[in-house]
């Protein structure tokens, strides 16, 4: 039998854990389009979102693709460069930049940053950086050497489970434990962007029954927020979007990105839904104080009722009354109890008619509670 999952720590302030708030992700990507400054304007906009962390992909180009693939002519509306390489290094950033947009993240704006690692030289470097984790794509999820090389690391790895059936994320799950991983399965469909009607969000509370010893996320494809949310709902630990500054600009990932204002409203949302979750017990809450009083319904004698009356359940009826008396969900505790004091009809029952409270210093049976918690 599976252990319950761990905390999965990732800084000071933030870890993955199974009751906390949903740890989210504004996957910026290359969504900066090779534009520096852009990316720092959308880490900046990732904070102020209310995003956990912001993360960009890594690729090193040659341990990435082979050489064909990379002299792949590569026309089309959004091209950044006659072939598929030239294409993809406009949108690299090399590792100073990377450095450069982590102090920025983590020190300026007070952000974490994180990054998909697309290869195993992609790896080293993240972890040259110190990365609180380490993101691993769908295209990645059956790649043995970059997982081994990843969770040799050390680093928590954010696995993405699109392009996968059960049986082959069994083999996943199977691995990284083999690997002595840290990690967390982030259930995906891998299109851009995904139909709705594709997403079953319902896999994600059955992989958490599954994998009891896992924590599992959602990264979203799908255009619009009410998915993203719903999957919280349905218990996603970890959730991933990612983040544009206007989704009709160049590239296959922004029509799927969240603008600025959806982003803020996404996690607005988010919060809310968690602080409406609550917790797992049914409970009189405090704020149904008022209503109690107001409308609360007690035992109220259905006849004139002398002392020394066995009461029977024909003795009395539930009404809202004046003063608060016995509460109804105590109406068969009372059948048999003996009336120490006169009751005229439509007197409320009190506590101290049947000896249920202290009087006169005598101690009488148990006092009357208030309505139990699983009433």
């Amino acid at each position: 039998m599976l252990n319950p999952a761990n905390d999965i720590r990732l800084n000071a302030e933030k870890a993955i854990t199974a009751t906390g708030p949903c740890f989210i992700i504004a996957e910026i990507g290359q969504n900066h389009q090779g534009n520096f400054n852009m990316a720092k304007k959308l880490i900046r906009i990732a904070k102020d979102c209310g995003a956990d962390c912001v993360k960009f992909q890594k690729s090193c180009l040659p341990s990435k693709f082979n050489r064909r693939a990379l002299r792949r002519p590569y026309p089309g509306p959004n091209s950044w460069g006659d072939t598929y390489g030239a294409h993809k290094k406009y949108l690299e950033f090399s590792q100073e930049q990377f450095k450069e947009l982590q102090d920025y993240a983590e020190q300026e704006v007070g952000i974490m940053f994180s990054a998909s690692a697309m290869d195993e030289d992609s790896v080293v470097m993240l972890d040259h950086l110190g990365v609180p984790f380490i993101k691993v794509g769908s295209g990645d999820n059956c790649n043995l050497p970059l997982l081994q090389r990843a969770a040799s690391t050390g680093r928590p790895l954010l696995v993405s489970t699109g392009m996968m059936n059960l049986r082959d994320l069994r083999k996943l799950h199977e691995h990284l434990t083999k690997m002595r991983a840290r990690f967390a399965l982030l259930h995906c469909v891998s299109s851009y962007p995904a139909p709705v009607e594709q997403l079953n969000l319902r896999v994600i509370p059955e992989l958490r029954r599954i994998f009891p010893d896992t924590h599992i996320g959602y990264s979203g494809h799908e255009l619009g927020v009410e998915a993203s949310i719903a999957a919280v709902a349905a218990g996603a630990r970890i959730l991933e979007r990612h983040l544009t500054l206007d989704k009709t600009m160049k590239g296959t990932d922004h029509c799927c990105s969240l603008e600025p204002l959806e982003m803020g409203r996404m996690v607005r949302t988010i919060r809310h839904v968690e602080a409406a979750l609550g917790r797992p017990l049914k409970e009189v809450q405090p704020c149904e104080a008022t209503c109690w009083l107001k409308l609360g319904k007690c035992l109220v004698a259905a006849r004139d009722l002398s002392q020394g009356h066995v009461l029977a359940s024909e003795d009395l009826c539930v009404k809202v009354a004046d003063p608060m008396g016995i509460p109804s969900n105590r109406f068969m505790d009372v059948i048999g109890k003996t009336m120490r004091n006169n009751r005229s009809f439509d007197d409320a029952i009190l506590p101290e008619d049947l000896g249920m409270v202290s009087q006169d210093g005598d101690d009488g049976d148990d006092p009357i509670p208030e309505p139990d918690p699983d009433d």
